[in-house]
């Protein structure tokens, strides 16, 4: 098993992201952001763009998820959409790339599954994740050669909105059919939630708005009080 995965087995992946919309956008912060999430004992990074990829890799060593949020016009596909942003992140060098991996067409009019043979063959030494919304994603995924399958984007698309989140139904499907790790991503909002994603058996699991998004943890304890 590669060391990368052996890092995280079992342990917390903290998202890190701040949106040009969003009031932490900024690399410094998100540099700050990490090294906090080090020293609380998170295992590993997930990261949007170049910039703050470089700022994170300046304060802490831990292993990095790098993505790039690209939106192409209307398109729905925009973690890491088409080669181009593949390419920026295999130049500044991350341990993993994430990537959408759901049967949606891609900006350039492609398929997943058309695509990534292509990336896999520019790129046979690195890592992949499949940031996928289904049963049947995750299964392509897989067969495709992605070298783990994450559930970040169940409640996201078309075909899963309404979907309760976190999605413990598909990650314990895929833990149970597939091969390669499992990790779970989207909605984990507390401990608790945490503890029974790792109690089905993913290999490692990714939280963010819970850890480093203020405003959006502000407005959830506002709903309470409405």
């Amino acid at each position: 098993m590669n060391q990368l995965f052996e890092q995280i087995h079992g342990k917390l992946v903290v998202s890190c992201q701040a949106l040009p919309e969003e009031p932490l956008h900024s690399p410094f912060i998100m540099g700050k952001m990490a090294y906090a999430a080090l020293l609380g004992g998170a295992a590993g990074i997930r990261a949007n763009s170049v910039e703050d990829i470089q700022e994170i890799k300046l304060r802490v060593t831990l292993p990095i998820i790098g993505i790039i949020k690209q939106v192409y016009g209307d398109c729905p596909v925009f973690i890491t959409p088409t080669m181009a942003e593949v390419d920026a992140l295999c130049e500044e060098g991350v341990d993993l790339i994430a990537m959408d991996a759901t049967d949606r067409e891609r900006p350039d009019g492609s398929t997943i599954g058309e695509l990534f043979p292509q990336i896999r063959e520019k790129y046979p030494n690195q890592l992949f994740m499949a940031d996928c919304s289904t049963y049947e994603e995750g299964l392509q995924a897989a067969e495709l050669g992605f070298d783990c399958v994450g559930t970040t984007l169940s409640g996201y698309t078309e075909v899963t909105k309404g979907r309760v989140l976190p999605d413990f139904e598909l990650a314990s499907k895929l833990v149970q059919t597939l091969n390669v790790p499992v990790i779970a991503e989207g909605g984990i909002s507390s401990p608790e939630e945490l503890r029974r994603m790792f109690d089905l058996g993913v290999y490692s699991a990714v939280v963010g708005s819970a850890i480093t998004r203020p405003m959006e943890i502000t407005q959830r304890f506002l709903k309470a009080l409405e």
